[in-house]
Parts: C-alpha cells; structure tokens; sequence
C-alpha cells in the first residue's frame, strides 16, 4: 500500500513522540549493548502513551523505518523476553527493507543482517554500513536490485537454519560474502560477548 504525505506525518509525529520515553528501554538497550547516541541516530523509542491505533503496541519498543522521505513504518518489539510476539506491526503494513539510509553512505560493500537490532548493531556500534530485513523470510527481488552495485555484500548469518538458509538464498541473488556466526548466536549476542573487533577480525579478512 501506498503511503500519502500525511500518513508519514503521522508516523513522523509518533516516532517523536515515541524517541521522548527512550529512557524508559535504558536497561534493555544497555543489555544489548545498544548505546543512548546509537538509540538516538535510530530514534528508537517506547511506546507510552500510544497514538491511536498503536494500543496494542503499549509498553514496546519503537523501531522506525527511515528514508529520505520519512519514516514509513514502524515496529514494535517486546522489552521483556517473556512477552509474546516479540515483534509486532502495524495492520496492513508491508515489509520493507530496514536502514536504508546506509545505502547511500556505504562505499564499496555494505551488511545485510536479519533483524533491526542487529542492523543498528553493524551499523551504529560496529561501524560497518548495513541494511536489515524484519526475518529471513522478509527478503524481496527488488532489494537485489538496490544492492546490485556494491563489489561485495557481507550477510552477517545467523548461527541456525533459518539464518544459513537466508545467506544461502541470498547468495543466488548477490555476491554475497558470508559471515556465519557460531551456532545460537546473531550480530547483538557476539557483539556483546566479544565486541567489535570480533566483527572487523571476521570482515577484515576479505580486505574490504
């Protein structure tokens, strides 16, 4: 579907609105190691007093999606691991391609990871430029397209099937570098385990 003007102003305003309770995901954001100047160049944020038709998103984090036009959808992911579905969105919203700012800013390569967490990850805290899809399920032709001009695209592989068959498919669409992470891993869980070197030590390696 289609977005008019005023439905991103609406987005606009509530992921505003939103990124003003980020405080409220402090102990959350410093588990995954995400820092306040990362949270804010995302403008994430917590859904506190929700905007109408966003009742049901109460208490979660707000991740927007950005473009050069505005946001153009927002998710909404559980703060408490016992809270089920961990991610929710919007009625009718389709998917779409997460960071894509980055495209522009990238120079030769560029990440795609699966999930905005981590691809805030790769691209705020590792320092790597990275776009995300909402699952490995998520990806669509018209993103390869987008990604069809860098020299080399690093997946950044979840260590289980879903995430080896993702950077398998994907390696049939792209010229795709993969970057398998150990199994029951993702980008977050070793960033915080082992830093940002472990990431640069893994990319290194290609000569980027």
């Amino acid at each position: 579907m289609r977005q008019n003007h005023s439905q991103r102003e609406l987005l606009d305003l509530a992921t505003a609105k939103y990124a003003t309770n980020i405080f409220q995901a402090e102990d959350y954001l410093t588990s995954r190691g995400i820092t306040r100047e990362a949270a804010r160049l995302a403008r994430l944020g917590v859904v506190s007093e929700p905007e109408v038709g966003h009742e049901a998103f109460s208490g979660r984090l707000s991740i927007p999606y950005i473009t050069k036009s505005g946001v153009v959808d927002i998710r909404f992911r559980a703060l408490h691991p016992a809270i089920e579905p961990k991610y929710m969105g919007m009625t009718g919203a389709e998917t779409k391609m997460y960071n894509v700012l980055d495209i522009e800013r990238a120079g030769d390569y560029i990440g795609i990871c699966e999930g905005e967490i981590d691809t805030i990850t790769v691209s705020s805290l590792i320092g790597i430029p990275c776009v995300g899809v909402p699952g490995a399920n998520s990806w669509k032709k018209h993103y390869t397209r987008l990604l069809a001009d860098f020299e080399r695209v690093f997946v950044f592989a979840d260590g289980d099937q879903p995430g080896k068959e993702f950077a398998t498919a994907l390696s049939r669409e792209l010229p795709v570098t993969t970057i398998q992470l150990p199994d029951g891993e993702d980008v977050n869980s070793m960033y915080v385990k082992e830093g940002s070197s472990y990431f640069h030590k893994k990319v290194g390696t290609y000569e980027v």
